[in-house]
């Protein structure tokens, strides 16, 4: 199934394309007077109009460029020039000197002008460069530290201590002391040495407060 398209002739493209046909051929004309012929002549208006949208496309991207600026005024003039000289007021048939020296010197002007526009360096701003280095923080005064730290916390207060409850007195029936008696006086005649409290109280297999009672009162070490 086909479909028709219908195209919408734009206004503003079908004026530029009737100015830049009536410029092309204004510039055409005087490039022939002046003494350009064959495609001399058509050159001329291609040189022209690239120069021109050249300087405008670089005035876009850089508006304060005065070497931009400049190019697109010579480009402007050279155009309205052209386009102002054949309207009647210049004789094309006998054409003066210095135009023709003027259109004969046009193209080495186009290309210096050409030529700086493209390699002309564009002033991008370049992001600037993110540090990974830490940054190092002013130590605190020993004062800054005393202020600005939290107070600890207060240390919560232990119940005081019940007194200990006092050891009963270990009663040492006399019988089992002289026996005890007996047993580290034996040991001394053996030995020639005090017997000493634990061995004692292995002898008489007694608990460790009888044992200690006796070895106090039999003052053994």
């Amino acid at each position: 199934m086909s479909r028709s398209i219908s195209i919408r002739p734009d206004a503003v493209l079908v004026q530029a394309v009737i100015a830049g046909a009536l410029s092309f051929a204004h510039l055409h004309d005087l490039a022939s007077a002046a003494g350009q012929s064959g495609w001399k002549a058509w050159a001329y208006p291609i040189s022209v109009d690239l120069l021109l949208v050249a300087a405008w496309r670089r005035l876009r991207t850089a508006r304060k460029d005065r070497s931009a600026w400049t190019w697109f005024v010579i480009a402007l003039f050279a155009s309205l020039g052209a386009n102002i000289s054949t309207a009647g007021l210049l004789d094309l048939d006998h054409v003066p000197n210095w135009l023709c020296i003027l259109v004969a010197g046009w193209p080495a002007l186009a290309f210096l002008g050409g030529t700086l526009l493209v390699h002309a360096p564009t002033n991008t701003p370049t992001p600037a460069a993110v540090s990974t280095q830490p940054v190092d923080k002013p130590a605190a005064t020993e004062v800054d530290v005393r202020r600005d730290a939290p107070a600890p916390p207060a240390a919560p207060e232990l119940p005081a201590a019940a007194p200990a409850a006092p050891t009963p007195a270990v009663t040492v029936p006399v019988a089992l002391l002289d026996h005890a008696r007996k047993i580290a006086d034996s040991h001394r005649a053996a030995t020639g040495s005090p017997m000493a409290a634990d061995v004692l109280s292995a002898r008489l297999g007694l608990p460790g407060p009888m044992s200690a009672a006796i070895a106090a009162q039999l003052q053994l070490t």
